[in-house]
């Protein structure tokens, strides 16, 4: 079962039950449906785009008896793979239903700079993930919870409905092997289709800025332990970083973000051919950078259209990871429906996103000195604090970065006011 238990947490200690808590139903159903918008109850919700975020939202939905279709643009559900790594978040998320997807766990992460070098242990494993074999978990989840999966069907455009015809909102869909466009009638639209998201367009939304991600599969090397991650600050290629991230025992994603895609692939190449690479195949995909809160909802007519996950850009832009980020997206537009438009856990989500906005833009124009520095300061002290809490929980890390390294504020004010500025992002086609 599909139960969001991890997000719940801070709330359960302050003594509050969220709208989409994970006790049973019939604990929470009397106290529920007095809170429940009246309008709810058996309201039709289409969800564009087969993604995480997508099915997430379907398979939670569906549970709450709304009647929830998603419509996907492919013939088949036969998703690009990429490997993925994400903290152990996601299995408090999903329960069972990550574990298909997993393909290995990381227990130490294995920093290197101009010589320098670091090594953190973590207290919970992060999670190596297969993102086809993620969709396509969460697809079937999404099915026995009740919702519809329709494909080969391209969003084409959207408007206001009549009530008459059962629902507030109209759906202009091409379907596979048909001249003719489809119409579906809603109540209510979620655009999960990615960071161009044509829900997104066709509701008024501004596009999104996003970034290249390219990775090629290389042979794990022999002196790397198979649950370890290594990562290479080399500002001179990106101000991100690169990655090896091993897949099993044999193999290993090595990648990094860019700014410019034929910049990202020239840098990966010399990169490859430096630490004596050879890529067995290459994955990319562009990721939209976070650069302040998307409003999750829109009114067309009297219809409500929400975005979630990429099309959102719920993504922790320290790190460019965005599944945790889009689960608790889901979660968030859920409440909203189903709470008259109320969400703790959107708020919550807003506070991270903005937080990791802010690391971003301190250490967005590090030059190697400064990455040198930061290594140079990571004490016991503040290992264990990066053992303690995942970077999907980044008020608790500044936290107790702060009372472990004192120094780590003077170098992170530093970066902020000489490069803060640097870290503008452009919408991108």
């Amino acid at each position: 079962m599909l139960a969001p238990r991890g997000c719940d947490d801070a709330r359960k200690r302050r003594g509050k039950v969220p709208l989409l808590s994970p006790v049973s139903a019939e604990r929470t159903a009397p106290k529920n449906e007095a809170r429940r918008s009246p309008s709810a109850a058996g309201e039709r919700v289409a969800i564009v785009g087969g993604s995480t975020a997508g099915f997430f939202t379907a398979s939670l939905l569906a549970r709450r008896g709304l009647r929830v279709q998603v419509f996907e643009q492919a013939d088949q559900l036969d998703p690009t793979p990429r490997t993925l790594i994400v903290t152990h978040r996601m299995r408090e998320l999903l329960g069972a239903e990550a574990e298909p997807s997993v393909v290995n766990q990381i227990n130490r992460f294995e920093m290197f700079t101009d010589g320098r070098a670091a090594t953190v242990t973590l207290d919970r494993p992060d999670l190596i993930v297969e993102r086809a074999r993620l969709i396509k978990a969460l697809a079937a989840q999404a099915e026995r919870d009740g919702a519809q999966i329709s494909m080969g069907r391209r969003f084409m455009g959207l408007e206001a409905g009549a009530q008459r015809n059962g629902g507030a909102l109209k759906l202009t869909l091409g379907a596979s092997g048909s001249a003719e466009p489809e119409q579906v009638h809603a109540d209510t639209v979620i655009g999960a289709d990615g960071a161009q998201s044509r829900v997104a367009h066709a509701a008024g939304w501004p596009r999104l800025a996003t970034v290249p991600l390219i990775q090629a599969i290389v042979k794990m090397p022999a002196d790397m332990p198979p649950d370890s991650v290594r990562v290479w600050f080399v500002p001179g290629d990106t101000p991100y970083f690169y990655w090896l991230i091993p897949e099993s025992r044999d193999t290993a994603a090595l990648g990094l973000i860019g700014e410019d895609g034929h910049h990202a692939r020239e840098c990966l190449d010399r990169f490859l051919v430096k630490r004596h690479f050879e890529p067995l195949s290459f994955q990319g995909a562009r990721i939209p950078i976070y650069g302040g809160w998307v409003p999750v909802e829109r009114r067309v007519g009297a219809g409500r259209v929400f975005l979630v996950g990429d099309a959102a850009c719920q993504v922790k832009v320290s790190t460019v990871g965005g599944i945790v980020t889009g689960f608790r997206g889901a979660i968030g537009v859920c409440e909203a429906i189903l709470d008259g438009g109320r969400s703790p856990e959107l708020r919550a989500l807003r506070r991270e996103l903005d937080l990791h906005l802010l690391i971003r833009r301190t250490i967005h124009s590090f030059e190697q000195a400064d990455y040198s520095r930061l290594v140079d300061l990571m004490n016991a002290a503040t290992k264990r604090s990066l053992s303690r809490y995942s970077r999907d929980e980044a008020g608790r890390v500044l936290w107790h970065l702060a009372l472990s390294q004192p120094r780590l504020l003077l170098l992170g004010l530093r970066g902020l006011l000489s490069g803060g500025s640097a870290f503008r992002p452009n919408p991108r086609v």
